[in-house]
This record gives structure tokens, sequence and C-alpha cells, in this order.
């Protein structure tokens, strides 16, 4: 079992690294596999919107690290997206992976279909509604099980590095999405 973890904050050590730490690692300790990709360190473009994937099951035309990306997160039984909110919606490189992932598994049969998903959003201020339903909506268009924190959504804030750790709510919200993956994935795959 393993569970991907997709980061698309530009900002390395930051508060979406730091929420994201604090979900991986009790899932680690329950013994489920998890990976990070930091869009960060990866080439990827945003979709052209050219069909290429229609005539091609799986296959892209853009010529960057789509295809390890891909690969990994159908590979995966379950995928955390997170980013932090960038004028009120998901940062750019969360939007292409989106986009681009969303586009070829749609004409991929059942490629993403019950796999678990999870959105961790990182907010200043505003916009972290809006940017949890971007994620939420990839998942639902997906087929991919919603995973929530039973505590509240899953958002916290936070504007300089670090400042995340103060939000206590957001931080315990975070420990219980990372225990309702935890309980959701042994559910599914046991």
């Amino acid at each position: 079992m393993k569970i991907i973890a997709v980061n698309g904050s530009p900002r390395k050590g930051g508060n979406t690294d730091l929420l994201l730490d604090e979900v991986l690692g009790i899932i680690k300790k329950n013994q489920i596999e998890t990976e990070t990709i930091f869009l960060r360190d990866h080439q990827l473009q945003p979709c052209d919107a050219c069909g290429y994937c229609r005539e091609h099951p799986g296959k892209c035309h853009i010529k960057d690290d789509f295809p390890l990306i891909f690969e990994k997160s159908l590979a995966a039984e379950g995928i955390i997206l997170a980013t932090p909110v960038y004028f009120g919606s998901a940062t750019p490189s969360i939007k292409a992976f989106i986009d681009r992932v969303g586009y070829v598994a749609r004409h991929m049969e059942s490629s993403f279909e019950r796999k678990i998903g999870a959105a961790v959003v990182v907010a200043r201020r505003a916009g972290h509604n809006f940017t949890l339903a971007q994620l939420y909506f990839f998942f639902a268009a997906l087929g991919i099980i919603i995973t929530p924190s039973p505590h509240y959504w899953t958002i916290a804030f936070g504007n300089q590095k670090g400042q995340v750790t103060s939000d206590e709510e957001g931080m315990i919200t975070m420990q219980k999405l990372a225990e309702n993956i935890v309980w959701l994935t042994k559910k599914l795959h046991s």
C-alpha cells in the first residue's frame, strides 16, 4: 500500500511542507508507504487541450516530467494533493497536475476509480474554501474516494514559514485526516 503526496508549493520548507510532514508522519507510523512528489522539483507544463490523450490513452504529447508523475499517481492506492492558496486558488503547478492527470486518466477506463484522495490547503487569510473545492472536484471527476477529516475542513492558516504550526485547530485537523486515511486504506486493502 502506498500513498503519494503531490506538493504544489514552490516554497521549500514552507507551511505546505510542514502540514504534509504531519499527515505523512502518522501514515508512515501505521506501516503504509508514502512518497512526496514536490512539483517544484519537476517540469510540468499546463495542459494545452490538444486532444492527444483521447487518441493515445495514457499518453500526453508534451515533453516534460509528466510520465513519471502520472505513473506514480496511477500506481498509488491514494493521492494527497497539497497546495497553498495563490490569489484565491491552487498554485499553477497543482492546477497543471489536476488538468494533465485528469484529462489523461479520463481516457483510460477506471484508472483512478476507488483510489483514496485527500486535500491539504494552506491559506494566509482567504481562498481556502474555493481551493479545497478545486482539489475535491478533481477527485470526484475521477471517482476517487474523498477522505475528510472528522475535525474540520482540511485547511490550516499561516503566511510566513512555520506559522501554520501555531494554528492548533489546523494541526489537529491534519492529524485526524491522517488517521482517516490510515483507516480507509486498511479497510479497502484488507
